[in-house]
C-alpha cells in the first residue's frame, strides 16, 4: 500500500499536511502514449453527452451551463431540466457504464466498452429517447483536430477501462484541492468544471473587471463562444491529460490578458515552467504526484500564479482570505 499525504484545514485556518495510507487518496501514474487513444474516444464521448446539456440548458456566463463535474463514481452533468421533466446524466468510471436517470426511469443506459464514437451516439441517442428525452444536438465535435461527425466517426474506438479509472482517480485528487484553493478568495469564483471539449478540470477567479474583447482563434471553438469566456479579467488553472503535441498530464495555469512580467515570473514549485506556445505556466502531474507532498505542492502552484497574476495586474488583495474549514464561518 501506497502512503499518500492531503492537506487538512485546522481550527486556526491553518493548512497541515496528514499522513494517509488510503489508496483511494493516492495520485496513480499516468502515461498519456499508454492511453493516448483511449482518451481520445473518451473526449468524444463527453462531448455528445455534454452537448445535451448544452441544447436544453440557458446560457450561464463563461458558458459555465455546460460543463460536467467529478462526482463519486466518474463524471456527470448534474441536474439537466428538459421543460418540466428532470434527468441526469452520469459516466461511471468505477463500474464502467453510462446511466441516464430520470424520476419515472432509475437507470437507463450501457456499458463502456471498447466502440466506436459512432456506435456510442446511435446507443445513447436511443437510451435518451427511451426515457423520453427529445433533444438534437450539434454532432460536431469541438476543439480537436481533424474533427469527424459523431454518427460517422467509427475511427475512435478505444476504451481502456483501467486507464479510465485512473484518469477519474487523478481528476479526483485535483478536484479536491481545487475546492480547497477556491475557498481562499471572497470574489467571484467559478466551481470545478470538467470542460468536454478540451477534457480538462479547472477553477478560476475573477478580478471583477472587464477584460479586452479576446481575439478568439480557438480551433473548433465559435469566437463568440471564446469572447463571452472572456469577457472578464480572470486567473484560471487546471488539469489536462495531455495531447500529442505535449504527451504529459499536466497542471496549468494562466491569466487573461496576461498582464506584463507574468511569464518571467517567479512560480513555485522549483519544476514549474513557462510555455510561450500556450502562454501558460505549466507543472507536471507527475512532478506533483512524486512529490514528498503532493497536496502542498499543487496548492502552492495555484497560490503563486494566482499572486503573479494579481499583483501585476494590480486586482483588489482584498479579495483573498484564509483558506476555508469545515464548519467554521469565516470570521468578519
Amino acid at each position: 500500500m501506497t502512503e499518500a499525504r492531503r492537506l487538512v484545514a485546522g481550527g486556526d485556518g491553518t493548512v497541515g499536511v496528514e499522513r494517509t495510507d488510503d489508496t483511494a487518496r493516492c495520485w496513480p501514474a499516468l502515461d498519456y502514449p499508454d492511453w493516448r487513444d483511449t482518451a481520445a474516444t473518451l473526449q468524444l464521448w463527453t462531448q455528445i453527452v455534454g452537448k445535451v446539456r448544452l441544447a436544453l440548458s440557458p446560457w450561464l456566463n463563461h458558458g459555465w451551463q455546460v460543463p460536467l463535474y467529478v462526482n463519486a463514481r466518474g463524471l456527470g452533468t448534474s441536474t439537466i431540466h428538459a421543460g418540466r421533466s428532470i434527468f441526469e446524466i452520469d459516466f461511471d468510471l468505477v463500474d464502467h457504464r453510462l446511466s441516464i436517470r430520470t424520476p419515472d426511469v432509475l437507470d437507463r443506459g450501457f456499458d463502456l466498452e471498447p466502440m466506436s464514437v459512432a456506435t456510442f451516439y446511435r446507443r445513447f441517442m436511443k437510451e435518451l429517447g427511451g426515457a423520453g428525452i427529445d433533444v438534437t444536438i450539434d454532432v460536431s465535435p469541438n476543439e480537436v483536430s481533424d474533427p469527424i461527425r459523431f454518427p460517422e466517426d467509427e475511427l475512435h474506438s478505444s476504451y481502456d477501462a483501467a486507464a479510465v479509472n485512473a484518469f477519474w482517480r487523478a481528476l479526483v485528487q485535483a478536484d479536491r484541492v481545487f475546492r480547497l484553493f477556491r475557498t481562499g478568495f471572497l470574489g467571484k469564483a467559478s466551481p470545478v468544471h470538467f470542460f468536454w471539449g478540451s477534457l480538462d478540470l479547472a477553477v478560476t477567479r475573477f478580478s471583477g473587471r472587464a477584460a479586452p474583447l479576446h481575439p478568439g482563434g480557438v480551433p473548433g471553438l465559435p469566437d463568440a463562444v471564446t469572447r463571452e469566456a472572456y469577457s472578464h479579467e480572470v486567473s484560471s488553472a487546471g488539469f489536462w491529460p495531455g495531447n500529442d503535441q505535449h504527451p504529459h498530464a499536466t497542471f496549468f495555469s494562466y491569466a487573461y490578458p496576461t498582464p506584463k512580467g507574468f511569464a518571467q515570473a517567479t512560480i513555485e514549485p522549483a519544476g514549474a515552467t513557462w510555455s510561450a506556445e500556450m502562454g501558460e505556466w505549466l507543472l507536471a502531474y507527475d512532478a506533483v504526484r512524486t512529490a514528498a507532498d503532493p497536496d502542498s505542492a499543487l496548492l502552492s502552484f495555484l497560490q503563486a500564479t494566482y499572486r503573479a497574476a494579481a499583483d501585476l495586474a494590480n486586482w483588489d488583495r482584498g479579495l483573498e482570505c484564509a483558506i476555508g474549514v469545515p464548519r467554521r464561518p469565516r470570521p468578519v
